[in-house]
């Protein structure tokens, strides 16, 4: 099987219950630009529209069919999760989320869903995670600010959700926000293109020196893009360490934990990720259905000096171990 690890989907059943306010949510507002949704939360400024091929079933099967992917791994859409909203709305807001995704794979089996949790409360992300794992989800897609535009995957007050997600060994897809906090990057479109990678990269190193991957080893940690920087900085992070260990955990031994994308774009970079990681801790991805995704994924292992059964396990063997997927018949 060739698995993509790393896709996002919105029912298009899910944006007609919104716009139709079939069941209302005090703190959401939206508009649409050019028949698009746009979304608000408890506030905040409104969100990119949701793009028509998020929700598009056939151009996104024509495609897999196109690039021989058998199976999706699919989350939903970082902008729309809703982590602004206060705990008891985000919690009834993921659970509408989750409950149209389930329907909306079902037209398509061939995607795996992902789960959304409301990371905005611990005890709420858990209860949710726990609902959505006895529900049929295999695994969860998190963000990276728990709380929106801001917050941190490390606070104490989301031990719940890791304590839930080391139990029941559920993989979580860590993945960027799109709000980076830096006027630097308001030009050049680099938002997109660096901000995310900072984003994650600090997200997962205080994962890794909070000691969570250690603690916390049941939950299985799936890092979008390649992992971010995290690879390259390994050496860097482990330097601090040596020279400042108070208070935290080795952050060598927590990378051990990690999983990572094949996002990259570039063969050297995906090279540098299998040198620090091993071949067995990276899986195929694409970021679909975005402009900035990799819309031929296989080719990049091309240029990978790896053996056949490497690229097995790089194209799907490993992914379909850790999100429980069964081979089709």
């Amino acid at each position: 099987m060739i698995i993509d690890t790393h896709a996002h989907f919105v029912p298009p059943a899910l944006l007609d219950d919104i716009k139709k306010q079939r069941r209302l949510f005090p703190s959401l507002k939206t508009k649409e630009e050019k028949g698009q949704l746009c979304f608000s939360f408890a506030g905040a400024e409104m969100t990119r529209p949701a793009m028509a091929l998020l929700s598009d079933v056939e151009q996104r099967s024509a495609w897999m069919a196109e690039q021989f992917i058998d199976r999706q791994v699919v989350g939903g859409w970082l902008d729309s999760f809703g982590y602004e909203l206060p705990a008891d709305e985000g919690a009834d807001w993921s659970r509408f989320y989750n409950e149209h995704l389930l329907k909306g794979v079902a037209a398509l089996p061939s995607l795996v869903p992902l789960a959304t949790v409301p990371m905005q409360s611990g005890e709420h992300a858990a209860r949710v995670l726990e609902e959505a794992l006895n529900a049929g989800f295999h695994g969860a897609m998190i963000g990276t600010q728990p709380n929106g535009l801001g917050g941190n995957l490390d606070d104490p007050e989301l031990t719940p959700f890791w304590e839930a997600a080391d139990a029941h060994k559920t993989t979580l897809f860590v993945h960027p926000m799109y709000g980076v906090d830096d006027d630097r990057l308001r030009a050049y479109g680099l938002i997109n293109a660096l901000g995310r990678i900072t984003d994650t990269s600090i997200a997962v190193a205080r994962l890794m020196f909070s000691g969570h991957l250690l603690k916390y080893s049941g939950a299985r940690l799936v890092l979008a893009h390649g992992g971010a920087a995290l690879p390259m900085v390994l050496g860097r992070l482990a330097k601090s360490y040596a020279a400042h260990p108070a208070g935290s955990c080795d952050p060598t031994e927590s990378f051990k934990q990690l999983y990572f994308d094949t996002v990259v774009f570039d063969v050297n970079a995906l090279r540098l990720v299998l040198a620090m990681a091993c071949v067995d801790k990276v899986m195929l991805g694409t970021d679909y259905p975005f402009p900035i995704g990799d819309w031929e994924p296989t080719a990049i292992m091309d240029g990978l000096y790896i053996t056949d059964a490497e690229r097995e396990a790089i194209a799907g063997k490993t992914a379909a171990t850790l999100f429980k997927i069964e081979e089709a018949a």
